[in-house]
């Protein structure tokens, strides 16, 4: 019976192909007892206004999207936890610099580990299975900071982290681009940029009010909470098409949409995409070559590039090191007010996708990207050229401070969660694995590049670093503007056949 109705809904070619998936591939967590539960409720002939409203399609996927943002407010948490800790864990480990800045690394070292592996993971045990993966050694590293009593405890902690938030940073946008509605697809997928800021953001806070120790335990509360969340929402519906679990598939977008939602036509436009799709676990580097393969992989590796190349991580991980040669004396605090500012463009910009589209916010915000990097570029030139007890040395460190805020706020107005979000668009279904984790790993050697070489640069000259900085941005206008789709108001599917 179960093979009659995949071969009438696939195709019996396309049935033994996913046949064979099936043994290879199969979801680590089920769809989530909650939903079980409402499915149950559903039945009942009276029902509570709270209950009908709990299961409304938005209710239910905007839940889906807050509890996966966990992960992604992991990842932010990882990358800022390093600025308001580096003295108390040097002093208290008795650490050089260079030990200290191997510690702060070795997160990108991480990254790049987990990012190899997210693709395959995600489509061998499901998004699901692989955030659970990501989760857990995540939390035994922040575990292994914590209580570290040494520098190798650091090292293996921050590897570890760095793993998990490597795999997250490419199936939470992934599965929430899977899950959203065409029309919501925007802002939600915006949803991991902002969560990603506000995680950055609360460990520069509670680092200026707890020890290293206590923060790194702090650093572990959002996979712990998303834990057991996994366990409440459904799988992708469009992974469980893919492996032919056409009755999973088909409970999972019922909830997702809404329990009186016809999703008739959605489903047959998914098992169309599925059945017109390549099964083969692999392809061969030959087949890049067409254009429906290597354009939307061009694509997203370019704008995942591009934003770390702008050197937003320079000014994040080093913020308080440019406060301070700017004359700030409270440079923590100013870090804090850094990140709030991120958090609040970032905020702005969410319910800005679906409305302005994808194309033209990225143009806004890379060419307002270029131009505040010019401007922080001249003002750190003339600020080297003044005496250090002049009026005018003053005024230049402030504009190049009020620079750097609107240099961040640009950046979160588009650059920041839109390549995020065309990147889990635009990736064809049957190379969506290796091309995610490819376009991932170059993010991260992007990270770590950039990571590297801002001190560095910083300390030859801040105005050249800028100067490199906004040429780079005006790159990514160009290319933007030459390359990228606009995929508002477009299914996954429709974008994928447009290649």
């Amino acid at each position: 019976m179960l093979k009659e109705l995949s071969a009438s809904s696939f195709g019996m070619g396309a049935h033994e192909d996913v046949e064979v998936g099936r043994d290879l591939r199969k979801p680590l967590l089920r769809t989530g007892v909650w939903y079980a539960m409402q499915g149950e409720v559903s039945k009942q002939s009276t029902l509570s206004r709270s209950a009908k409203n709990l299961r409304s399609g938005s209710v239910s996927v905007l839940l889906c999207v807050l509890i996966v943002a966990l992960g992604s407010a992991q990842f932010g948490f990882s990358c800022g936890y390093s600025s308001p800790t580096e003295q108390d864990i040097m002093s208290d480990l008795d650490l050089s610099v260079s030990q200290y800045s191997m510690f702060a690394s070795l997160v990108n070292v991480g990254g790049m580990i987990g990012a190899v592996m997210s693709g395959q993971m995600a489509e061998h045990i499901g998004r699901k299975g692989a955030l659970m993966i990501a989760a857990v050694p995540n939390v035994l590293g922040w575990l292994a900071i914590s209580f570290a009593k040494d520098s190798s405890f650091l090292y293996i902690g921050r590897l570890l982290g760095g793993y998990g938030v490597g795999v997250i940073s490419y199936v939470v946008p992934v599965y929430i681009a899977e899950i959203s509605p065409e029309n919501m697809r925007g802002t939600l997928g915006s949803v991991n940029q902002l969560s990603g800021t506000f995680g950055t953001l609360l460990a520069y806070l509670f680092g200026l009010f707890v020890n290293w120790r206590i923060l790194a335990i702090l650093g572990s509360l959002p996979c712990l909470i998303l834990i057991p969340g996994l366990f409440f929402i459904p799988e992708s519906p469009r992974w469980l098409a893919k492996m032919g679990l056409t009755q999973e598939f088909e409970a999972s977008l019922q909830v997702l949409r809404g329990s009186d939602t016809d999703i008739s036509l959605e489903v047959d436009e998914i098992k169309s995409c599925v059945a017109s799709t390549d099964k083969r676990i692999t392809i061969t580097f030959a087949e890049l070559k067409k254009k429906r393969y290597w354009f939307p992989l061009m694509v997203g590796i370019g704008l995942l590039m591009l934003r770390q190349l702008s050197g937003i991580n320079g000014v994040s991980f080093y913020s308080t090191t440019i406060f301070e040669s700017a004359g700030i004396s409270s440079s923590n605090v100013a870090t804090v007010g850094l990140g709030a500012v991120q958090v609040f463009g970032t905020g702005v910009a969410t319910c800005l996708p679906d409305k302005a589209g994808r194309r033209l916010l990225l143009i806004v915000s890379s060419s307002a990207m270029t131009l505040t990097l010019l401007f922080v570029a001249v003002a750190f030139y003339i600020e080297s050229s003044a005496s250090e007890d002049s009026q005018l040395y003053s005024i230049m460190g402030i504009l190049s401070v009020v620079g750097l805020v609107a240099f961040v706020f640009a950046y979160s107005l588009g650059m920041g969660s839109i390549p995020w979000l065309i990147m889990s668009e635009i990736l064809p279904a049957n190379i969506k694995g290796h091309a995610g984790s490819m376009a991932i790993l170059a993010s991260w050697i992007t990270t770590w590049v950039i990571t590297l070489t801002a001190n560095l640069l910083l300390d030859w000259s801040a105005g050249g670093t800028f100067t490199i900085y906004a040429a780079v941005a005006a790159c990514s206008v160009v290319f933007v503007i030459l390359f990228v789709p606009e995929t508002k108001g477009r299914t996954l599917e429709e974008i994928q056949s447009s290649f």
